[in-house]
């Protein structure tokens, strides 16, 4: 069945670039380096731990922290759906994360008060992978920065029902649980333009780090955001947004 209206309206698309918390293996903390030791002997026996370190660090919220946030929010009418999306490279991650939480409850209120609700209404968070990366990584980090965990991204005693988080790749999975499948993957089965640029996830640390180029990240992330916003909308059997009827805001 095609998504309703005031559902395609709750939908927030969310994508998130990360990297290592220091740029290299010798300037972690000295509490740090024998525990990155220890995970990456788990991760290959054959790599340097420290060559590893830039590669693979940016998976993990122990040895990581989130640099970019791509949000995309959906518009409906007549004309059809559009799509408006922002992405923000910033070395604070406390920032980052205060902002993103400044998001989820300006957009929380908006959908209550349309929806005329005494209890809060939630975005639909929409992210590929997102139940095993995205959701779980930012929770963590709202910890470790000593923030309080938006109630739109983590409500432990919140019923299945009233679950507002949303995975493309667990849709497609379809209770099998054996496989990973990319969102580029995906993109060229669905026949959705891609998102692939010069840069992919492996790059994005020595991007920070070494070439500053923040502007490619956010860029990256924002790519990721549209093709996330298309498919969801393709598994759902929605029309697609017209590529005039989105607009893109890098910061």
């Amino acid at each position: 069945m095609p998504l309703p209206l005031q559902e395609i309206k709750r939908l927030l698309i969310i994508d998130i670039e990360t990297a290592g918390i220091r740029a290299n293996f010798s300037d972690l903390p000295d509490r740090f380096k024998p525990l990155w030791m220890k995970k990456a002997s788990h991760i290959s026996s054959e790599e340097n731990p420290e060559d590893l370190y830039a590669k693979r660090a940016g998976i993990f919220a122990e040895f990581a922290k989130v640099i970019t946030i791509g949000l995309g929010v959906l518009q409906a009418d007549k004309q059809g759906i559009g799509l408006r999306v922002q992405a923000q490279t910033l070395e604070d991650e406390k920032e980052l994360l205060t902002e993103l939480a400044s998001i989820l409850q300006r957009e929380t209120e908006r959908h209550t008060r349309e929806s005329n609700s005494h209890e809060p209404v939630f975005p639909l968070l929409v992210a590929h992978n997102g139940k095993e990366f995205d959701f779980p990584f930012l929770c963590r980090r709202y910890l470790v920065n000593g923030l309080e965990i938006p109630a739109a991204l983590f409500m432990p005693n919140r019923k299945p029902w009233e679950n507002n988080l949303r995975d493309t790749m667990e849709l497609w999975k379809f209770g099998d649980w054996k496989n990973y499948t990319s969102l580029e993957l995906l993109a060229t089965l669905f026949d959705i333009p891609s998102s692939k640029s010069d840069l992919d996830g492996s790059q994005v640390h020595d991007a920070f780090y070494q070439d500053r180029t923040f502007h490619r990240i956010s860029e990256y992330c924002a790519a990721d955001v549209v093709v996330t916003a298309q498919l969801y909308l393709k598994m759902n059997n929605a029309p697609v947004i017209d590529p005039d009827r989105i607009s893109i805001k890098i910061k």
